[in-house]
């Protein structure tokens, strides 16, 4: 047998794959198949029930769509009040949490035994950050989490019981657990990758989980209270959104085929680490960081427009036509979750002496907006979502760009928890949808007389 080139072959691969997977897209219209499970529109098609969370965008009058401003309920309360409500709180995110998993908002006496059971729960087992963390450490932190879930499986003596009682305490403890798996391994990124000293703290009684998230991950462990309330409100805003974002409806699909807890949050992190859903707010710092190095005079809106069109006209940033952290799947008016963040955003700007940078923002918001709807020749307005102010708030909070994402998981596993006991709860069927198959039907060919 003649020496393999695997370059040449893989080449070849490659090729094949191209030429026979290409899918004409005009049959998506003449099958009236919803690509991505969307109408023509945009929207998202119907694939289940959910009383978890609401998100909101227009209203109905007389039969025809009204965008409004955008609202979310968690549990049927609207998050901007929820928010507002935690505002003397560093414990939004638990209640938030509470709320998600047991349907209302906790009363004193029940928000301290959930936030002690918590507590209790935080610890990994014993050897765990040794042997799972430290041994085998990854520059990609999404990929430490899923690593470690996928791991805890075999630390869980009844780990495929879809009881609810045994599926609560899995979901509780991975809640508890994901801000230290996280910390942990950028621990061991930060001193394995860039050769930086060891520092690991060990979470706290008594702090809150956006406090043990800042002590974690800071060397000498401080942080302000304003620090702290921002996070905690950025964990609250991220916790849910619906059983049709990517991430939630993967917990959907495999919760659905009876798996197990952990095997079904690996996904839900896999489909979270995409670009297109959790890393968004990646894209949207590395667009303003390039942003700043092309443009001189941040106050000057010609320069700043100049810049922004330059990104729709595919010639700037990474060519791809887009401004990011502008617009949204769903809300169109406004994203309700960008509007509190915006908030928090100027007062942490104001304690960090960053008016400037947050003034920056804005204007680009402003005139994005403009230029957007200005080249797509529409009317419908185009407004920030929650990822374009997220990376500012976090780089403010001095978190390593590593950690954006895992914060958005630290959050959003709460959501998932919920999600995955109400697919377990009401017995829902296997989620199956159908392809259509659009190929040729072909006749089999001896492999002597094949050609391609």
């Amino acid at each position: 047998m003649a020496e393999i080139n695997f370059g040449e072959i893989l080449d070849e691969y490659v090729r094949f794959c191209n030429e026979s997977g290409k899918i004409d897209l005009n049959l998506y219209e003449e099958y009236n198949v919803k690509r991505g499970l969307r109408d023509s529109n945009g929207r998202g098609v119907l694939t289940g029930l959910t009383e978890v969370s609401d998100v909101v965008a227009f209203k109905v009058e007389e039969g025809k769509r009204i965008p409004i401003q955008g609202e979310l309920y968690f549990q049927g309360y609207e998050v901007k009040k929820l928010v507002e409500g935690f505002r003397n709180s560093l414990y939004g995110f638990e209640e938030t949490t509470y709320l998600l998993l047991f349907g209302e908002l906790p009363t004193k006496p029940q928000l301290e035994s959930f936030v002690g059971v918590l507590e209790d729960l935080r610890q990994l087992p014993e050897s765990f950050n040794r042997d799972v963390i430290m041994k085998a450490p990854s520059n990609d932190m999404m990929n430490v989490l899923q690593k470690c879930v996928l791991t805890l499986y075999s630390y869980d003596a009844n780990p495929n019981d879809l009881s609810i009682k045994n599926v609560l305490m899995q979901c509780l403890k991975l809640i508890a657990q994901f801000p230290v798996m996280a910390a942990y391994g950028y621990q061991a990124y930060r001193h394995y990758y860039m050769d930086k000293s060891l520092v690991i703290h060990r979470p706290k009684k008594g702090l809150s989980t956006a406090e043990n998230i800042l002590r974690l991950l800071r060397t000498d462990g401080k942080y302000t209270e304003l620090e702290a309330k921002v996070l905690d409100v950025c964990l609250v805003i991220h916790a849910e959104h619906g059983g049709g974002n990517n991430s939630t409806f993967t917990t959907h699909v495999l919760s659905s085929t009876g798996t197990d807890t952990y095997s079904a949050v690996a996904a839900s992190l896999g489909s979270l680490k995409g670009p297109r859903h959790g890393g968004a707010n990646l894209k949207v710092q590395q667009m303003f960081d390039d942003l700043k190095s092309h443009v001189k005079d941040w106050e000057n809106e010609d320069e700043v427009s100049d810049y922004l069109q330059s990104l729709l006209d595919k010639k700037g940033f990474d060519q791809s036509g887009l401004i990011y952290g502008m617009g949204h799947a769903v809300y169109s008016e406004s994203d309700p979750r960008a509007v509190i963040l915006k908030k928090y955003a100027k007062k942490l700007s104001e304690e960090k002496g960053l008016e400037e940078e947050f003034a920056l923002y804005d204007r680009v918001e402003n005139i994005a907006a403009k230029l957007i709807a200005e080249h797509r020749k529409t009317f419908k307005t185009v407004s920030a979502n929650v990822d374009f102010y997220s990376g500012f708030v976090y780089t403010m909070l001095k978190l390593p760009i590593e950690i954006f994402t895992p914060i958005f998981a630290i959050s959003r596993i709460s959501g998932w928890s919920a999600h995955r006991i109400e697919e377990l709860v009401n017995k829902g069927k296997i989620i199956r949808p159908a392809y259509k198959f659009v190929g040729l039907h072909k006749d089999y060919v001896p492999i002597e007389q094949r050609k391609w």
